[in-house]
């Protein structure tokens, strides 16, 4: 069929009116659905190019704490319509939270791809598992179907944490005292290429010892799996007090690099730790100033390569005072530089905790959806933004 102008200017608004309908869409409204408050947003694509939103489902109220599901829904249509709600974990009255979804795209028993949930589980609020009066567990489920059904759940705090409380559970007594734990919150990453490829890294930070000024007992670590979960790893602590929400992604040549919130608050930017050997150690540890943050959670993710670098999406709220300004950014040199910046959303008159927690997820070649949360932890909403 030849192409007519008429015919070019039409398929432009098309596209353009496509990508415009995915603006802020409600896919998590408190107050619905059987919970008061939903927050901690994670989202993955699935090959059949599915999309599922993660959080956590807070039952009585907005609480860290209290009766807490992972709830999941998806799109078939990239964003523009969501299913009902799925309950994945149910810890009946106790805590469920920090999903950290990732498709396993290597293994051969699971050529269609398998999900790995990773979720944490406590039993008391997080400053008294700061005091040593509770435990925080570390999970995971599986799904080879989409994430239509999910296996039962395998617990692998064993592996994975290391606390010394044999007053709570007597399965577990180390040395390290580790308290507080939680995964990411976001995504979980596995290397696509190179050395390392085919292992999951599940970022994550927990608190050592008693509490300490500033938050200074927290500290950033992440575990992986080179053998598709039937055995985790712990990588290096990052030797930086008050690192702590993380999250991962897949570097040029091997390389690694996690991004993590300054709980201390003395310096209001993002903590950048890069390794070499796959998250097993760290090469170095430093402040991006080019990252401003108001101690608030980060999401990252490779979308692709130029001239041999892999292109970086970073996602947070750009701001140094107050949870606002959501920001993504993006990087062609592997995160040295962020050449690229567009303001997802920015409150009008300063409203508090406008632009809070986000996750990001390829939708093509050019687009990136984000999953955030919106109007003071109200609703967590779904954006398509082309950034190219």
């Amino acid at each position: 069929m030849k192409k007519t102008a008429a015919t070019t200017i039409a398929l432009f608004v098309f596209i353009t009116t496509a990508l415009a309908q995915v603006k802020n869409i409600p896919v998590f409204v408190s107050g619905t659905e059987g919970h008061k408050s939903y927050r901690i947003p994670a989202i993955i694509g699935l090959p059949n190019g599915s999309l599922l939103a993660f959080c956590e489902g807070r039952v009585h109220g907005s609480d860290d704490f209290g009766d807490i599901n992972i709830v999941v829904k998806r799109s078939n249509d990239k964003g523009k319509t969501w299913s009902a709600l799925q309950t994945v974990v149910d810890a009946d009255t106790l805590q469920a939270g920090n999903p950290a979804p990732v498709v396993d795209l290597t293994d051969p028993a699971y050529p269609q791809g398998r999900i790995f949930l990773f979720y944490n589980t406590g039993n008391n609020h997080e400053g008294e598992v700061r005091k040593g009066k509770g435990l925080r567990e570390v999970w995971y489920k599986t799904s080879t179907d989409n994430g239509i059904t999910w296996n039962e759940p395998v617990n692998i705090t064993a592996q994975t944490h290391r606390p010394k409380q044999p007053q709570v559970n007597t399965a577990y007594n180390f040395p390290e005292d580790w308290r507080s734990y939680a995964n990411t919150p976001g995504h979980a990453m596995q290397f696509g290429t190179g050395k390392y490829k085919g292992r999951i890294f599940i970022a994550a930070n927990h608190s050592a010892g008693s509490p300490q000024p500033q938050f200074a007992d927290y500290q950033a670590h992440g575990f992986y799996t080179d053998d598709h979960g039937k055995t985790f790893h712990l990588g290096e602590t990052v030797k930086l007090p008050g690192s702590n929400e993380s999250m991962a992604t897949e570097l040029s040549g091997s390389k690694l690099m996690m991004n993590s919130r300054n709980q201390k608050g003395d310096i209001r930017a993002r903590i950048v730790s890069l390794s070499s050997d796959g998250g097993s150690t760290w090469d170095t540890t430093y402040f991006d100033k080019n990252l401003p943050d108001p101690v608030n959670q980060g999401s990252i993710l490779t979308i692709g390569k130029k001239k041999e670098k892999n292109i970086i999406a970073f996602c947070n709220a750009a701001d140094t005072k107050q949870r606002d300004n959501l920001t993504l950014r993006i990087s062609y040199d592997d995160g040295k530089t962020w050449k690229k910046n567009i303001v997802i959303a920015k409150s009008e008159n300063d409203q508090k905790d406008y632009a809070a927690y986000s996750d990001i997820v390829n939708i093509t070649k050019n687009e990136i959806g984000i999953l955030y949360e919106k109007d003071g932890y109200s609703t967590i909403v779904f954006t398509v933004v082309k950034w190219r």
